[in-house]
């Protein structure tokens, strides 16, 4: 099996920490550009794609043979495939969930487009030795909606001022044994990709638990870190 890894140099690291074990069988080639060319794309039978909610428009560039496995935190598959006019294409589409700190973790956070895809999925997941959890195709998914949402709301405490951003990691981490504070996770995932997840969750169920606080928004527009 060879799969190519589409990624950012971050993401490429992160995945190879997790896969960091060499199996029989299995072989690899990491890009870190959406320019693809065709004689890098042809040789792959699956392709792991953290780049394609960019530009969802090059899913139709992948041979209907291949498996794709695209970051889905910010995307819902059956969208993706419908704007790449896929409905009616044979295509193995899985979803994954592709946020730094996140896909690194030992069961793998994924989603499927239909289906006839879970076969495909197994046979990925086994070749790579992974044990995987089977989520809806949801917009956000579970993990990053859930982390997300929670970021959020310690950003409307902030910014009330109602305790300091030390107080609140340190009361989260305490009063309910999270592994990290909501700030800290905010940091380590990116107040971008937070952002982004946020935003598209909100779109996605107009439901005001996902409505972006002002501060974070403020946060994601100069670029910075709490």
């Amino acid at each position: 099996m060879h799969i190519v890894v589409l990624s950012g140099p971050e993401m490429a690291a992160e995945f190879k920490q997790k896969f960091q074990e060499e199996r029989e069988g299995v072989s690899y080639t990491f890009l870190h550009s959406h320019t693809l060319l065709d004689e890098q794309l042809r040789p792959a039978d699956v392709v792991f794609d953290f780049l394609l909610h960019e530009q969802p428009e090059r899913l139709s560039m992948y041979a209907p043979e291949q498996v794709v496995c695209c970051n889905a935190a910010t995307m819902q598959l059956a969208a993706l495939a419908k704007q790449a006019n896929l409905e009616h294409q044979p295509c193995a589409l899985i979803g994954f969930n592709g946020l730094p700190t996140l896909f690194n973790r030992p069961v793998l956070e994924v989603s499927v487009l239909h289906g006839g895809c879970e076969e495909k999925l197994q046979e990925v997941c086994q070749a790579l030795g992974t044990e995987y959890l089977l989520v809806h195709d949801r917009v956000g998914m579970v993990t990053p909606r859930i982390i997300c949402m929670i970021i959020n709301e310690a950003c409307y405490t902030l910014q009330e001022r109602t305790a300091s951003i030390v107080d609140i990691d340190q009361g989260m981490k305490l009063g309910t044994n999270y592994p990290q504070g909501p700030f800290e996770w905010a940091n380590q995932i990116g107040v971008k990709n937070v952002y982004e997840v946020l935003q598209a969750v909100y779109e996605d169920t107009k439901d005001e638990r996902y409505k972006v606080c002002p501060l974070l928004k403020t946060m994601y527009l100069k670029g910075e870190s709490f």
